[in-house]
C-alpha cells in the first residue's frame, strides 16, 4: 500500500521531508512518497467571515487526486494533503486535520501545529513532532479506526494542541491490532 503526501497550496519541503521520514516510522511496511506536484486550495472553500477554509471542501478535491492516482498506478493508494490554510467542519472553531473514515483520503493543516501560533518562538522539532502526530491521526481515519480513548494514543481526540503534545506518535495495541486486521 502506497500513501502519497501531497502539497496542497505551497508547502515547505523541509516540512514534507520531515513527515514523510515519520510516517515511515510509524507505518512500517507502507511505501511513503511524496507528490512532485501540488493542489491548489480551492477557493470555495474559504470562508472569508471566518478567515478559514472549509476542509470538507478540500478532502473533496484531495479524494479525486486519490482516485485518480489509484486508476493510473492501479495500486491501493492513500493520500494525505497537507495544507498551511487555518481549517474548519460545520460545528467547530477549528479542526488539525480531516479524513475519510474509512477511505482513501485525508487533510490536516500545519497553520494550528506551529507554537508561532500560541505566541511561542519557533521550534522545528516540536512543530515537526506535531505534523506527524496530526498525519498519522488523519491516516489512521482513512484505516477506519474512531477516537481511542488511551490519551497515549495517536487516536486520541484532541481539543487543543496540549492535547496533541501529550498523546505519542504511534498507535496503541488495540488501535494497530485493529488496522492490523483491515489490511
Amino acid at each position: 500500500m502506497e500513501v502519497t503526501i501531497l502539497p496542497v497550496g505551497k508547502i515547505d519541503g523541509k516540512v514534507l521531508s520531515a513527515l514523510k521520514e515519520g510516517l515511515s516510522k510509524v507505518l512500517q511496511g507502507y511505501s511513503i512518497v511524496t507528490s512532485s506536484g501540488f493542489l491548489e486550495i480551492p477557493k470555495e472553500a474559504y470562508n472569508p467571515l471566518r478567515r478559514q477554509y472549509l476542509s470538507t471542501h478540500i478532502l473533496r478535491e484531495i479524494l479525486s487526486y486519490a482516485e485518480k492516482s489509484q486508476n493510473i498506478f492501479g495500486s491501493h493508494v492513500k493520500v494525505l494533503g497537507v495544507t498551511e490554510a487555518d481549517l474548519y467542519v460545520a460545528g467547530l472553531n477549528f479542526v488539525f486535520g480531516e479524513a475519510q473514515c474509512p477511505g482513501k483520503a485525508a487533510v490536516i493543516s500545519l497553520c494550528r501545529l506551529k507554537p508561532e501560533f500560541y505566541g511561542e518562538p519557533p521550534n522545528e522539532r516540536l512543530f515537526y513532532g506535531r505534523a506527524v502526530k496530526e498525519a498519522v491521526h488523519e491516516l489512521g481515519h482513512t484505516f477506519g479506526l474512531g477516537h481511542c480513548p488511551t490519551p497515549s494514543c495517536v487516536m486520541h481526540f484532541s481539543l487543543h494542541i496540549g492535547m496533541t503534545d501529550l498523546k505519542g506518535p504511534a498507535f496503541c495495541s488495540s488501535c494497530l491490532q485493529t488496522i492490523k486486521a483491515i489490511t
